[in-house]
Parts: structure tokens; sequence; C-alpha cells
């Protein structure tokens, strides 16, 4: 019986042993096809910079931005971007816009070529500081704010706290309110997952980036090879996936919402009618929320409209800029 329960035992750890090995060659293999080392800012820099790239000093971080058009606009626009994307979402309407305008944007810090906060505080109150830094370092006293999603949620933030430097607001499918969304961004669930998302921030997949990128888009078609590739080099860049990860882990006031019926400056709202990440019903929300506002609503368009259809969403943020007051 003794000798029974021995040769159990022996056999028990062989296969113990035997899946042990499985297991490590597994993670082996993914660590070699999957992992990727992060890329420094001087290796992305000759590919996502061009002639109007600067940088300039903010809170600690080299930030990087653009200023294009008239510069003796005393009223410049400044574009925000959201989560995980950077300042070049807004390339196709900055080309159109920088004819009649200034037009300055940036990479929000834990994005882009900036990289993340030095000290890991990615809370609505720091980027909203952030801006009002950034705004100052350029003399910049009054502008017009416009931003989507994460980008929207600083913009009308932003506006609540220095009301006198917003003039007029535009905000394209902006976070803020109670969410409800009808589909996540694969790499935004394994964002908010502990453990995994530690995981997140050396093994990164090309198809999770491409995964992610599609799912805010409603054209699929338009989600090209050179599109991913810049969200993919831009998410390895030196310190953005911890960040990425940090900005998860931050808890926002959840009923800052409810000052949004504050904001009196003349709004534009610009929604994807397919955002199935901040789904429409919030488009409806902020309309009825702002006293002096415009909704445009964009069909068979995801959440980013100012990409996905740049011509389409242009359209109504020039003749809000001509006509509104």
């Amino acid at each position: 019986m003794e000798q029974n329960n021995y040769n159990l035992k022996s056999h028990l750890m062989r296969i113990s042993k035997i899946i042990l090995i499985f297991i490590s060659l597994i993670i082996i293999g993914i660590i070699l096809l999957f992992g990727h080392r992060d890329i420094s800012l001087n290796e992305l820099k000759p590919k996502y910079t061009n002639k109007a790239s600067s940088f300039i000093l903010v809170d600690g971080m080299e930030v990087h931005y653009r200023d294009e058009g008239d510069l003796n606009d005393t009223i410049p626009i400044i574009l925000i971007h959201g989560t995980a994307s950077s300042l070049h979402t807004f390339d196709a309407w900055t080309e159109i816009l920088k004819k009649t305008n200034r037009v300055i944007r940036m990479d929000l810090p834990a994005y882009g070529l900036t990289g993340p906060f030095p000290d890991g505080n990615y809370s609505m109150l720091h980027y909203t500081a952030f801006l009002k830094e950034f705004l100052t370092a350029l003399n910049i006293k009054q502008c017009v704010l416009a931003g989507n999603s994460l980008g929207g949620q600083i913009a009308w933030n932003f506006t609540l706290e220095q009301p006198e430097m917003a003039k007029k607001l535009i905000l394209i499918d902006a976070a803020g309110y109670p969410l409800k969304s009808k589909s996540v961004p694969v790499g935004f669930k394994i964002g908010r997952m502990p453990v995994l998302n530690k995981i997140l921030t050396f093994i990164t997949p090309r198809f999770i980036v491409r995964s992610s990128v599609e799912n805010v888009y409603f054209d699929k078609s338009k989600v090209t090879d050179s599109l991913v590739d810049r969200y993919f080099d831009l998410t390895l860049r030196a310190g953005n996936r911890q960040a990425f990860v940090d900005r998860f882990k931050m808890k926002d006031d959840e009923n800052a919402y409810i000052k949004i019926k504050n904001i009196v400056q003349p709004t534009l709202i610009i929604w994807g009618e397919n955002d199935l990440l901040i789904p429409v019903e919030n488009a409806y929300k902020f309309q009825k929320d702002l006293p002096n506002n415009s909704l445009f609503l964009l069909d068979k368009c995801g959440h980013v409209p100012m990409e996905e259809s740049p011509k389409e969403s242009l359209k109504p943020v020039i003749d809000f800029l001509e006509n509104s007051k």
C-alpha cells in the first residue's frame, strides 16, 4: 500500500513538472512573440514630429505640441485628444483650421511623445492644472477649447475652473457623465484588470492595439496599418504603458457632471451616432444640461469623428466658430 502511494505521488510530481514546463514554455513564447521594449523619445521623434513640432517644459515634462496658423490670433483653438491617443488625431482638422485660425494641440501627459506625469497623478484636477500651466507658458489668455473623450472632459472641467479663459467650447464624444458603454476596447478592459494590467506594461500585442482602434471606429476599413502603427509606436513610448495603467486607477469625482449646467459659454456638441464607448445618449445629456449649446450628430461614425470622418465633423465646427456668440 505504501509503495502504491509512493508511486502515485511520484507520478503526480512528474505530471506537475511537465505541466509547469509546458506553462513556462507558453509564457516564454508569449514574451518572445508579444513582449516589446520601451521606445525612447529620441527614437520616436524622427517619425512623429515635423517642422511644426516644439517641446516646452511644463510641470517637469518636455511637452510635445504644435502651434500653427495665424500666430496673431489672440483667441486660438486648443485641440485636446483622448485616452491612448495623441495630437496627431487632429491632423486633418488642423490642415483646414490653420488657414484661418491659430491652432494649438499637445500630447497630453501619459500619451504621445510627452510621456508620463513625474508624480504619476492622473486625476482630472491635475490635468486641468496642467492645461492652465501649458496655456500660461504660451501666454494664452483666452481660447476656444475643443476636446475628444478624455480631452472633452478636461475641456469642460477647465471651463468651469477658468471661465475667463474659455471663450467657446467644442465637445467631441466627451467623457464626464456616468457611463454605460455598449462596447469597450480590449486594451481599456485589460488596463482596468489587476495583475493583467501589469503584464500590459511589457507585453503589448499589436493586434490588441488594432482591435482597440477598430472598436472606436464605425467603419473598420478606415483603420489602416499606418494608423495602427502610430497608436502602437506611441503606446511603447518610454513610460506610457505604465501611465496608461495608472490613469485607469484614478478615481475622480463621479458627481462632477452636476456642475455642467453652470457652463454658460457657447458650446458645440459633436457626436458619432455609432459611438459604442460613450453612446450617443450622453450627447443628449450634454444638450439638456448646457444652457447655450448646439448638437451635431454624425451618422455612421464612431467615437473619434475628427479622425474617422474629418471633413463631415469639421463642417459644424467652422460654422460654430464663425457664427456662435
